[in-house]
């Protein structure tokens, strides 16, 4: 295992009064000099954390038989519109077995939802133990699109950080860890990708006429980010700002913070509840 992990998440960890006009989208300066450079290096670290990633997953969903064991991870994915979200889901997620994944992608709230605290929805979507969650956009959404678009009074959106901060310590103390995850785009690759999405008919499906009227709040919902950040920024939930230009850089980022998660849990093989030695000898009879 190469010594760069530990470099690397420093470097990602969101620091007090983050400005992300100061954080790199695209090779940052700060890219530890033995981490892969380039796509070619990339694939085969990912080759690499496939396997260990793999092996800690299938630990994690087996430790969850021992009535002790509770522990699970939520990977929280935040970032503006073409940041490449859904690309990290399949590509980092994608290595691992489905079964001990559980995915969710929140959408604009339904009439139910909104009758409730804006976290009654998210509540019910928590993994469970053993497993790896992930939110694709979550309660987040409700400090950050609610403050640039105005759907909540300012006394309101400020009222959820701190909610926010009680909630995911809550989560820390159920033992479901969370990896809060912000994919940082610069707008002029967000003009690229949204200008791909136009020219090819197979990612229409991907284009919504909103995301020309979100991009013109551009330096809204960038404040807006900084904003939610910084409150809600702990040493037990911290933020990791991930620069995001590069797909492959971004997928590599945030394999190596699923493993570093899984790591510091490590998460331990449940103990047989049967008399091995018996069931060999009883296994052997029927030969």
């Amino acid at each position: 295992m190469t010594a760069y992990p530990e470099t690397l998440m420093n470097a990602l960890r969101a620091e007090p009064g983050l400005k992300l006009s100061d954080r790199a989208t695209k090779a940052p300066a700060w890219w530890p000099s033995d981490a892969p450079q380039d796509k070619r290096e990339a694939a085969e670290r990912m080759k690499e954390l496939g396997t260990l990633l793999s092996d800690l997953q299938e630990r994690l969903f087996a430790s969850a038989l021992q009535e002790d064991s509770k522990d699970s991870v939520l990977l929280i994915l935040q970032g503006m519109d073409t940041s490449g979200k859904g690309g990290v889901v399949r590509h980092v997620m994608g290595m691992l077995d489905p079964q001990g994944v559980q995915h969710f992608a929140f959408k604009t709230p339904s009439a139910q939802e909104r009758a409730h605290d804006f976290l009654w929805r998210v509540e019910k979507q928590l993994p469970a133990a053993g497993l790896i969650g992930v939110f694709d956009r979550s309660h987040y959404e409700d400090v950050l699109i609610h403050r640039v678009q105005k759907l909540s009074t300012e006394q309101q959106v400020e009222a959820r950080y701190p909610k926010i901060v009680d909630f995911e310590a809550r989560l820390v103390a159920q033992k479901i860890h969370p990896l809060k995850v912000m994919l940082h785009i610069s707008r002029d690759e967000q003009y690229a990708r949204l200008s791909e999405r136009l020219e090819r008919p197979d990612k229409f499906w991907k284009y919504a006429v909103s995301d020309v009227e979100d991009r013109a709040l551009w330096e809204q919902y960038q404040l807006a980010y900084e904003i939610a950040i910084e409150r809600t920024n702990t040493a037990d939930a911290p933020w990791y700002v991930i620069p995001a230009d590069q797909k492959w850089r971004a997928r590599l980022c945030v394999a190596e913070l699923l493993l570093a998660t899984l790591q510091e849990i490590n998460p331990q093989w449940p103990a047989a509840k049967f008399d091995v030695a018996a069931e060999k000898l009883r296994l052997e009879a029927t030969r």
